[in-house]
């Protein structure tokens, strides 16, 4: 069936209306076409809806509690804590910085070699995910990929290649679009972490460790130095009231030898008046650095930020699913398109050709 055609370089609107009607007489002509084309989209969109894992998603929340002068807040997840900021703000774990921290390489490896029971099994988050992905189905075919695993608890610093690429993978398929970090309001201190998975109990348990591990680096950071000195303090302490009980015991035993002796004879008493002497200093001494070593403790708490978390991932997660109705809705339209698509293309091709 033939458009009308008109060799008019600017046709007029009895030539654009005559165009229409002709392609409309010509979609009506072929619309048995068209019609099983939307029968088959619509076939395959619900069988896709069937076959189609949904997609789940875990959300942990916290508040951030600024408790110094152009800090950013308190950060604490269970018994762990983070403080976020100081009196810098712009410090390398500032909350502008925090998404980067989360997303890191480093955070997100050692999240994955965190020891986890699936399925009365004791494996990594690493094992998890390959398996959920069904991954090792195709290793079976590949010799250098076999018998590679990830135990829970496995020193980083022994893998081997292969295994660092398979991190690698897992690492760029969590962070370039499954694993998101943000902080919706500068003014509001509140930090989402958000993980799409296929698995429910994977995107529960790694947001979760994922929590843990940043916490825990970042107290081992923030509180390195107030830990040192509190460790040194310790020491000392201890170090001088070893001293003093010594010096303590060594004047008993010196003021039992000088017993009844004559007390013209204050020669003898020397070395009790040393003794002495050794014992007023080491307490003087002594009584500093508790004081000293109680002040660290204070310093060392302080160190330690806190956060209040707001939600964590609670079964059952939000599930992403096509329904069967919007599938059968969704590729009814895809068939419909590409069936319009391919007559129009076919017309198009017809009038060069002529």
């Amino acid at each position: 069936m033939e458009l009308n055609q008109n060799t008019n370089d600017e046709p007029s609107v009895k030539d654009i209306v005559m165009r229409v009607k002709g392609f409309w007489e010509y979609l009506m002509y072929r619309r048995k076409t068209i019609i099983i084309a939307m029968i088959i989209g619509a076939v395959l969109g619900l069988v896709y809806s069937y076959v189609e894992k949904p997609v789940y998603t875990a959300s942990l929340s916290f508040a951030l509690e600024d408790t110094s002068p152009g800090g950013v807040g308190d950060l604490n997840i269970g018994s762990f804590a983070i403080e976020l900021g100081g009196s810098n703000s712009g410090g390398a774990f500032s909350s502008s910085n925090l998404p980067e921290l989360f997303l890191s390489r480093n955070m997100v490896e050692k999240t994955l070699l965190t020891p986890i029971v699936f399925e009365s099994q004791k494996i990594s988050l690493a094992e998890m995910y390959i398996q959920n992905e069904g991954w090792r189905t195709n290793w079976e075919k590949t010799t250098s990929l076999k018998g590679i695993q990830f135990s829970a608890n496995a020193t980083r610093s022994d893998f081997s290649r292969a295994q660092d690429s398979i991190l690698g993978v897992i690492y760029e398929e969590l962070s370039k679009s499954n694993l998101d970090v943000s902080q919706k309001d500068k003014k509001i201190a509140i930090v989402t972490i958000n993980l799409k998975s296929s698995s429910e109990l994977f995107a529960k348990q790694f947001t979760e460790a994922l929590a843990d591990q940043v916490s825990n680096f970042y107290i081992d950071y923030k509180s390195k130095k107030s830990r040192q000195n509190v460790e040194i303090l310790t020491k000392q302490t201890d170090s001088i009231r070893e001293q003093l009980n010594t010096a303590i015991a060594e004047v008993a035993v010196s003021v039992d030898n000088t017993f009844n002796l004559n007390p013209a004879l204050n020669v003898n008493r020397t070395t009790t008046s040393r003794k002495k002497v050794d014992v007023q200093a080491n307490t003087a001494i002594l009584k500093e650095l508790v004081k000293q070593s109680e002040l660290a403790k204070v310093a060392l708490r302080k160190e330690i930020p806190l956060i209040q978390v707001i939600d964590k991932p609670i079964l059952p997660l939000e599930k992403e699913k096509i329904g069967k109705l919007v599938g059968v809705v969704i590729g009814g339209i895809a068939g419909l398109m590409i069936a319009l698509l391919y007559l129009i293309l076919k017309v198009f091709f017809k009038q060069i050709m002529e």
